[in-house]
């Protein structure tokens, strides 16, 4: 055993420095030793991204671009990264601070391809991202159809729709087109645009001003817009007064604007803000729910009456001979009511369904409402044509199916009303987390010596950056930033998930949105807006609810085939038996529940995992995470708190062991080890009633690489004897997998301190149940090649994840098929992972395995729910059991079947809103466990 000597201070073994760093929330600014918060801020601010062009040589499909791409997207510092396999180009956004050009390409090299830079097209902006919100789509082949639009344009590098979020993301090239020009290809295909956001590094205010009365005061206003320092673009609205305007938060803010708006009509102008974005979307949303509602109403004023007269009256005989009394030849008085009846719900009402498929069919494709069209026309002019035959013919007597298209087009109605409104309840976690964001905050004007001149109550869309905001007991916390004065508990459960509030005081970090418990605290805003912790995760789950799982390529598959088929199915019905079967199938095969099947289920199983603290960045992410069987933890900062703590003391003389720490931390404290600062904290236990303590001053400071560090305190002498006791003890922390730390004073050994990472609370008890659930547990610590071989050789033929918390973990969280970060680690980590642990507590690694389970089972129902609908349904309505029985499925209980299906996939992935995590974690005891080996690689079977 090497024996660790110390003299005149600590020498201590080194082989747990490698520690994880100070534990911060995902995208919180971090602030150095010796470097202030607003200082960071500082930095922070006037970092500016770099661009960089390859030409990569040797990619020959998708998977290829795709390999590169993730390659680079996981070195530190990288911003962005877009690999185009057609021409062989990758275009990369970085900041030069963590990552060079060279570095890049070489890393582009390892993956196996040859990659030159391309000097002349690294100075220009060439990728843009801007979020736009659709309104109008039914179906998947609606969200196809737009896709496919994007896509076609000139200067759009990727584009994705997604029906359940009714939102498009798209990357282009601005030097080849604008936003305005990608809206217009949306609303080109038939359906409503709305821009969310341009640029990630871009905020965005919406202004109405108020007396404006010419366009002249319009153009001064934008004139005045314009000259701010910081302003990227203004869009404006001369009709109703709206002003939208792009800045740079680290340089203007919404305020100013309003400022100069105000000063530029010296008073008669007034703005106020407006909803942007999600708001207007809401808008629309409730908009196109009442919209539904309305019409479903008006077609029931007309199909009641029509659904009497067709089904019930009949059945009545004085009311038929009524309806049966004969006006011109064959033509009755029932079949005039019945047309008239049908023509408004036929041509009014339905006249969206028109709309739509006139703009789906000058596309080239068919969706619902092609489908609705084809099937409500065939019944209404079949029917026309037979009341003109029989009022021109003598002898015709022809049957009518105008209730048919009436009432397909009311349950229709009734569907897409149901839909839309379970719909808007899957995106409730994104509202709940938008939310958060208190409406008011309180503004603080300060003196040169920062003491408070004067308070304001403003909108807290108005916060710029660097003000300085008060927050009193029970009020949210308004912005992000540190805290300037006070001292309070912050309750951070709403954004961590964690339950217990913090502590916060001077200098100390908060987050917008959560809540102060009891004191009040000055806080300086250091992200806004689009910057800020709560805005960053909107978007996370927003994104992840964009991006489709795997499986919801089969239901593509299958919905676009559907709808070939059905179309052409439509054409083989000419008689008017086969016109009803014809209608009938084509409806009720309609694949919008099909369609609906993945992405709600999606989109609601990330919104669960949010509020539950688990941030599942999107479906590729959630699919493979319901297959993982083999999980590879880090060990220091995972499985292990990060930071290490003095677990025990034996003292070999007779000493206060006040005062044998104060001798202690007067060496230490001089020190940057992490053992070294867990030692002074521990110190300062014994000086509770000071913050900040001043330790007496040690001479002659030296810090031994290696071994420890050595000072000068009374005499010198480093022939300091370790007695056998002494030994020994170093030898039982060693065994407990603790540093061992010898301290000399005045030549003569006096006492050992044992250091330990202590694991964190539930650790055993996660790996238990992880054993039950059939998941096989790996511990790693240590980068070589030897411990990656030897995990890769074990982890061969698993679905593997990686949980992990440092820059280290990050090449392993990529090449893991899930990596899961722990949030209180490094942003590299959490950009290179495909989960994110908010709480940091081990725990909701199950939670995450459990959930993606949950909620891939409820896909399988959906697609059960949807497809059992079509299977079921189609052979009725084609007519198997007429030949039979005579039965025939009418067309109007065919379209409520269609319209049940969509609504009961849409509440069935509802339920998982009443997900609950595994029943053995609200059990979960809390105990202390200390390692028994110090092997670099355990295998964890339940027990330690």
């Amino acid at each position: 055993m090497a024996t660790k000597l110390l003299a005149l201070a600590c020498i201590r073994n080194e082989s747990d420095g490698n520690l994880s760093p100070r534990p911060h929330y995902p995208s919180m600014p971090k602030y150095p030793k010796g470097v202030s918060a607003e200082e960071t801020a500082n930095v922070e601010s006037s970092m500016s991204k770099a661009k960089a062009a390859y030409s990569v040589m040797g990619m020959t499909c998708s998977a290829c671009a795709g390999s590169v791409e993730k390659a680079i997207k996981r070195l530190p510092g990288i911003h962005d990264a877009v690999v185009d396999v057609l021409n062989n180009r990758a275009l990369v956004f970085f900041y030069p601070s963590f990552v060079n050009e060279e570095t890049i390409r070489e890393t582009i090299e390892d993956v196996g391809f040859q990659a030159t830079l391309i000097q002349d097209e690294t100075s220009d902006k060439s990728t843009q991202l801007c979020r736009i919100g659709i309104n109008g789509m039914t179906c998947t082949t609606c969200s196809t159809t737009v896709e496919k639009a994007l896509q076609a344009i000139p200067g759009v590098q990727n584009a994705r729709v997604a029906l359940a979020t009714e939102a498009a993301e798209v990357h282009y090239d601005p030097k080849i087109l604008n936003y305005n020009q990608i809206l217009a290809a949306i609303e080109d295909t038939g359906y409503e645009a709305t821009l969310i956001s341009t640029g990630e590094d871009m905020s965005k205010i919406h202004l109405q001003v108020d007396g404006i009365r010419t366009d002249h005061s319009m153009r001064m206003i934008e004139n005045s817009l314009q000259a701010l320092p910081g302003v990227h673009g203004i869009g404006v609205d001369s009709g109703v007064h709206k002003i939208a305007i792009s800045y740079k938060p680290d340089m203007t803010g919404p305020r100013n604007f309003m400022k100069a708006i105000e000063s530029t009509g010296s008073g008669r102008f007034k703005a106020r803000i407006i909803p942007e974005g999600g708001g207007g979307r809401e808008n629309l949303k409730q908009e196109e729910i009442k919209q539904y509602y309305r019409s479903f109403l008006w077609s029931l004023v007309f199909t009641i009456p029509l659904f009497l007269t067709s089904m019930v009256f009949m059945y009545i005989p004085g009311i038929k001979r009524g309806l049966d009394t004969k006006i011109v030849n064959m033509l009755t008085t029932g079949e005039i009511i019945r047309w008239v009846l049908s023509t408004p719900v036929q041509f009014i009402i339905g006249r969206r369904f028109y709309t739509g498929s006139y703009k789906a069919l000058r596309h080239g494709s068919a969706n619902l409402d092609v489908l609705i069209s084809l099937g409500t026309n065939a019944a209404y002019f079949y029917s026309m044509y037979s009341v003109l035959r029989a009022a021109t013919s003598p002898h015709f007597e022809g049957t009518d199916f105008f209730e048919t298209s009436s009432m397909l087009i009311s349950f229709i109605l009734l569907g897409k009303y149901l839909e839309v409104l379970a719909k808007g309840k899957t995106s409730e976690a994104i509202a709940k987390l938008m939310d958060l964001a208190p409406e008011t905050a309180t503004l603080l004007t300060l003196d040169e010596d920062g003491n408070v001149i004067s308070e304001e109550e403003i909108d807290s869309r108005l916060i710029q950056r660097n003000d300085v905001i008060k927050i009193i007991p029970g009020a949210k916390v308004a912005s992000d930033g540190y805290v300037l004065w006070g001292q309070s508990h912050v309750n951070e459960s709403m954004i961590t998930g964690e339950a217990r509030p913090v502590a916060k005081r001077k200098g100390y970090t908060v987050i917008g949105g959560t809540v102060n418990e009891n004191g009040v605290l000055h806080i300086k805003a250091t992200r806004v807006g689009s910057e800020s912790a709560l805005a960053q995760i909107v978007r996370l789950v927003e994104s992840a609810q964009m991006a489709k799982a795997p499986v919801q390529k089969f239901a593509d598959r299958i919905s676009k085939y559907f709808v070939i088929i059905l179309s052409f199915s439509t054409w083989l019905a000419c008689f008017q038996l086969a016109l009803q079967f014809g209608i009938s199938v084509m409806v009720i095969a309609c694949p919008c529940a099909l369609g609906l099947a993945t992405p709600t289920a999606v989109m609601v199983g990330t919104g669960v995992g949010a509020s539950q603290g688990v941030l599942i960045k999107g479906g590729q992410a959630l699919e493979s995470a319901h297959k993982v069987n083999c999980i590879v933890f880090d060990k220091t900062g995972t499985l292990t708190v990060g930071k290490p703590v003095v677990v025990s003391t034996k003292l070999l003389k007779n000493m206060v062991l006040r005062d044998f720490y104060e001798v202690v931390a007067a060496t230490e404290v001089n020190s940057e080890h992490p053992l070294a600062k867990a030692i002074v904290e521990y110190a300062k236990k014994f000086r509770e009633d000071e913050d900040n303590p001043l330790w007496p001053e040690a001479h002659d400071f030296i810090s031994i690489t290696g071994h420890g560090v050595k000072a000068t305190s009374l005499m010198l002498d480093n022939n300091i004897d370790i007695p056998p006791d002494a030994e020994e003890m170093l030898g039982e922390t060693e065994g407990m997998a603790q540093t061992g730390i010898l301290v000399s004073i005045d030549g003569e050994l006096t006492g050992v301190l044992a250091i330990s990472d202590p694991l964190k609370p539930g650790a055993h008890e996660v790996i238990s149940i992880l054993k039950s659930m059939q998941v096989r547990s790996i511990m790693v610590t240590g980068d070589n090649w030897g411990t990656a071989k030897s995990i890769a050789n074990e982890a061969l033929g698993y679905t593997v994840a990686m949980v992990g918390d440092g820059i280290n973990d990050s090449p392993a969280l990529v090449a893991a098929d899930v990596g899961m970060a722990i949030g209180a680690g490094t942003d590299i980590a959490i950009e290179a992972a495909d989960i994110v642990l908010m709480k940091s507590n081990l725990e909701d690694v199950i939670t995450a395995i459990d959930l993606s389970r949950k909620t891939f089972s409820r896909i399988r129902l959906n697609y059960i729910w949807a497809l059992g609908y079509n299977l079921l349904g189609i052979p009725i309505a084609a007519g198997a059991l007429f030949p039979t029985t005579g039965f025939r499925l009418p067309p109007w209980i065919a379209g409520a079947a269609m319209a049940a299906s969509s609504v009961s996939v849409v509440c069935c992935s509802l339920l998982l809103k009443n997900y609950k995590r595994p029943k053995k974690l609200n059990n979960l005891e809390i105990r202390e466990i200390c390692w028994k080996n110090s092997k670099s690689i355990c295998y964890f079977e339940g027990t330690f």
